[in-house]
């Protein structure tokens, strides 16, 4: 005997077009999180020099909890009635994450981050948008990941400002 759905809610059988729509949208946050943990590892391991130990320090905190939002992600999928894509499915989009030509080029790495938190940002904010009328345990996750992001962001926009400012003169 076939589990039955709820009569009401994200999960009816009314709500099937809405929940697709909505799988289809987590689905891409899945991918952007698993590739964001793939960079991440790269330029945590990649960088040379005393400077870039910071950042490094962070991207590989920052790794366990994108890592984490890709768990999240794939878990909504599933209760969502829908399938957790696999790796055939992966295609890579965030050239601004790969790897600078010197390991030396830390600036290159933290602006990388800002544009994929800043993508997450904009994507999750769209996620939001769509679950916010239909599906709110989607729409109160994506808000938590949300946070979590724009955290990132304002750390490394703060990265950034330091290599922007000019060394104190004597």
């Amino acid at each position: 005997m076939p589990a039955m759905k709820s009569s009401s809610g994200i999960l009816a059988d009314d709500m099937r077009e809405e929940r697709d729509g909505i799988i289809k949208m987590l689905s891409k946050a899945y991918w952007m999180e698993i590739e964001t943990v793939m960079s991440y590892i790269a330029n945590s391991v990649n960088p040379d020099g005393v400077r870039a130990q910071e950042i490094i320090a962070s991207l590989r905190e920052d790794i366990q909890e994108e890592l984490g939002h890709a768990t999240q992600f794939a878990n909504r999928i599933k209760e969502l009635y829908g399938v957790v894509p696999g790796s055939m499915d992966f295609k890579a989009e965030q050239s601004y994450l790969q790897p600078p030509k010197h390991q030396s080029d830390i600036v290159h790495v933290v602006k990388g981050v800002i544009a994929a938190e800043t993508g997450a940002i904009d994507y999750y904010n769209e996620i939001i948008q769509a679950t916010d009328e239909s599906d709110p345990v989607t729409n109160d996750m994506v808000i938590a990941i949300l946070h979590d992001e724009e955290r990132h962001r304002r750390l490394f926009e703060g990265f950034l400002r330091e290599y922007d400012e000019e060394p104190p003169r004597s």
